[in-house]
């Protein structure tokens, strides 16, 4: 049976459009299919460990073939952790609300945390990067407030959409769907736009 995990990268909670078609995804997706595990990783909860000094350390420790020891072992088996309680899962539903032009530093901090060799890559001199997250799919939940397609580089640009999903495709998923959410808050009505984005998410949903 299909495993799926709610990844959440807003801290907004109820006030956060990303969390509410998030919502509508995976109530969809409970009605298609009642009973298939779904389990949600709040990014925000405390639980994700940093990636600092003792973290990189150990990370090149074995991209040097070497085992690590110390402070650089228990952080690297809190990587390791949180990785494979992310691996144990095949189907993703991240929700992504756009900071800065990115991502909030929460989601690339747990990417930093994840991305290890032999856990999402492997490497080989000659060939370059192997993604390991084979047989997975996603579904992700784009959103801004300000920024748009066609707005204008006053209204900032998209960093958020192109660095996560070549993450994605970099850690082997390539069946990827997604709802975006960008109406401008500051002049715009967004009802229109945040009624196409419920219905996109809730025929994901179904069919997901």
């Amino acid at each position: 049976m299909s495993r799926l995990l709610h990844i959440s990268a807003s801290p907004r909670g109820d006030r956060s459009a990303s969390l509410t078609l998030a919502r509508a995804f995976l109530d969809a997706y409970r009605e298609a299919a009642p009973g298939r595990v779904v389990d949600t990783f709040d990014l925000w909860d405390g639980t994700l460990p940093a990636f600092g000094s003792p973290a990189a350390a150990a990370k090149m420790a074995v991209f040097a073939g070497e085992e690590p020891v110390g402070e650089q072992a228990d952080a690297w088996q809190a990587a390791r952790e949180t990785f494979e309680r992310f691996d144990s899962y095949d189907r993703y539903l991240f929700s992504v609300p756009m900071w800065n032009a990115g991502v909030p530093y929460i989601l690339k901090q747990f990417i930093d945390v994840v991305s290890q060799p032999g856990m999402v890559f492997a490497f080989d001199p000659e060939q370059g990067y192997t993604g390991l997250l084979r047989g997975k799919k996603a579904a992700v939940v784009y959103t801004g407030a300000v920024y748009g397609e066609g707005r204008g580089p006053a209204f900032g640009n998209d960093f958020q959409r192109p660095f996560f999903e070549d993450w994605l495709r970099w850690a082997g998923i390539t069946d990827v769907e997604a709802v975006e959410f960008r109406p401008n808050l500051v002049t715009a009505d967004a009802d229109a736009g945040r009624r196409t984005a419920l219905a996109r998410a809730r025929d994901l949903g179904k069919a997901f």
